[in-house]
């Protein structure tokens, strides 16, 4: 056996256990790392072919594996935009450069400009689906994503178009109380409805009812006093109070009023009311309203469920659902390439990227207001710093006999 191969192979000792060194502190430092896994270094013997009666020493070699597919344990916290993945899935961010990872480090906060973004500064993608859109999803890449902005949920201001009217229009006692068409000086009932304008400003329509004959109604609306004059056909709604009709609108009645609404700037807005379910029944006024429209606010809060939907909690009570975050995974989530801020990128070895929606494919849910703690165990790592210390430590007296080996070898010509 050569006395050079003693001391070589006592180097490749010393340098697998430095490896091994390495990978524990570096677990070591990230134990609090939200979303860090372990790495691990594993060894592999190197062996020489060796004579009948000679025994040449190979070498040892290292291979660091990752648990990424190891869950870490879950601390719960008081913001909405902390995020946990329970299950495979991995939250897609991306980059100041548009370059998409892989990632389970979810503690993420909005920026100066409202985009979603994590420690390391690598933002969260996700779908729109705002005014009710469908995500859309290209399950094999990273197609119609796009940076979760909270700001972006902020409601502009929308024009009323329709209201939906739920109402019963209390007869009159007698023939006596019957009284001309509807206006500020001639009514049986009134009420008044907010709208709103092309930039938000309310704008308050007084609706005047008056019956005018038996199961006959006319209906006005006026707006600072003054007169919306009808596009439709006519302002006189009539009832069926037969045992068959119930009190509802007559078959041939009219079922909605329409006219324009003067707007901000001198302009207006056309608007409808639907009075289709209208009724007249021996029971008190009433009417209900329920107006699209609205005036501008601001994001108070974002709520996101398990299903990944980011709500805007907007300061005026609305809730909008604006995005649903993506999630990912690999076929081999354990060979997926490590890189620069706790994120991971796709390779051969670890399969093509696989995106969906929480709940669906085994992606796992997101729990709101919780994180990933890293999946390090403290003592295990201590336990395997003192393994490599001492695996060091022995292989470095191999090299050291081999060296005082070699010395008694040059020193025999003396």
């Amino acid at each position: 056996m050569s006395l050079y191969g003693v001391m070589r192979t006592g180097v490749s000792g010393m340098n697998a256990q430095s490896n091994k060194l390495s990978t524990v502190s570096d677990n070591i430092a990230n134990v609090n790392t939200v979303g860090y896994k372990r790495a691990s270094t594993e060894f592999s013997s190197l062996i020489l072919k060796s004579g009948s009666g000679n025994y040449d020493s190979g070498a040892v070699e290292t291979t660091v594996r990752y648990a990424i597919s190891d869950a870490g344990n879950y601390q719960f916290t008081t913001s909405t935009t902390d995020l946990a993945v329970q299950g495979n899935g991995f939250f897609v961010v991306q980059d100041a450069n548009g370059n998409n990872f892989l990632t389970r480090a979810g503690a993420f906060v909005p920026d100066s400009t409202g985009n979603l973004v994590n420690a390391a500064g690598f933002q969260l993608m996700g779908y729109n689906i705002a005014n009710g859109a469908v995500p859309n999803v290209a399950a094999n890449g990273f197609g119609g994503l796009q940076v979760i902005n909270v700001n972006q949920m902020a409601l502009q201001a929308s024009a009323s178009t329709k209201a939906t009217v739920a109402a019963n229009l209390a007869p009159a006692p007698s023939a006596a109380n019957l009284t001309a068409p509807a206006g500020p000086a001639n009514y049986t009932s009134k009420t008044s409805m907010v709208t709103y304008d092309n930039i938000g400003n309310p704008v308050t329509l007084d609706v005047y009812l008056a019956q005018t004959a038996t199961d006959t109604w006319d209906i006005q609306v006026y707006q600072g006093g003054s007169l919306l004059p009808p596009t439709g056909p006519s302002t006189t709604f009539t009832f069926d109070t037969t045992a068959a009709g119930k009190g509802a609108l007559a078959a041939a009645s009219t079922k909605s009023l329409s006219f324009n609404v003067p707007s901000a700037g001198g302009s207006t807005y056309p608007f409808t009311m639907d009075l289709s379910a209208m009724t007249q029944v021996a029971s008190a006024f009433d009417f209900k309203a329920t107006v699209d429209g609205n005036a501008p606010s601001a994001v108070e809060k974002v709520n996101i469920d398990d299903k990944g939907v980011v709500t805007a909690v907007l300061k005026n009570g609305t809730e909008l659902p604006s995005f649903q975050i993506a999630l990912a995974t690999v076929p081999s989530p354990d060979h997926l390439t490590p890189e620069v801020g706790n994120v991971y990128s796709p390779n051969l070895d670890s399969g093509n990227v696989q995106v969906g929606l929480a709940g669906q494919g085994g992606l796992g849910t997101i729990k709101s207001g919780a994180l990933e703690d890293s999946n390090v165990d403290l003592a295990d790592e201590l336990t395997s710093m003192i393994e490599a210390q001492r695996g060091f430590t022995a292989n470095s007296k191999s090299f050291q006999t081999g060296a005082d080996l070699l010395d008694v070898v040059v020193n025999l010509k003396r």
